[in-house]
């Protein structure tokens, strides 16, 4: 029974091997001489001006849940698409509230101003 487990701990030990091969010979490789501008923060080209606390906008947030809801929109829909028919009219039913909630979603987004920008 240990015997089927070889492939996999062959295939760990090989990935261990290389990964620490790898970050070996960077590190005797890779240049020491950094400069000033190479160890200066970078933002954008250019330095940084206000507090790295600052509050965003709330429409940031919303953009982002508005974008989960609609990623997981397309996670749930397209399986259903490949069982509709198996499914029946409770599917139908099912997806149908489920595509509801999502539109509530998407108003209140809508409404909170989050799809325009200025």
């Amino acid at each position: 029974m240990l015997a089927e487990y070889l492939p996999s701990l062959l295939f760990l030990i090989i990935a261990t091997g290389i990964g620490i091969t790898l970050m070996a010979v960077s590190r005797f490789l890779a240049p020491r001489n950094p400069d000033a501008q190479m160890l200066s923060p970078y933002e954008c080209g250019f330095e940084a001006f206000e507090n790295a606390r600052m509050k965003f906008d709330v429409r940031y947030y919303l953009i982002a849940i508005q974008f989960i809801v609609f990623d997981l929109e397309i996670i749930f829909i397209v399986p259903w698409t490949q069982v509709f028919m198996d499914l029946g009219a409770r599917g139908l039913v099912t997806m149908g509230l489920f595509v509801g909630m999502l539109f509530l979603g998407f108003i209140y987004v809508w409404k909170k101003g989050a799809l325009e920008w200025e």
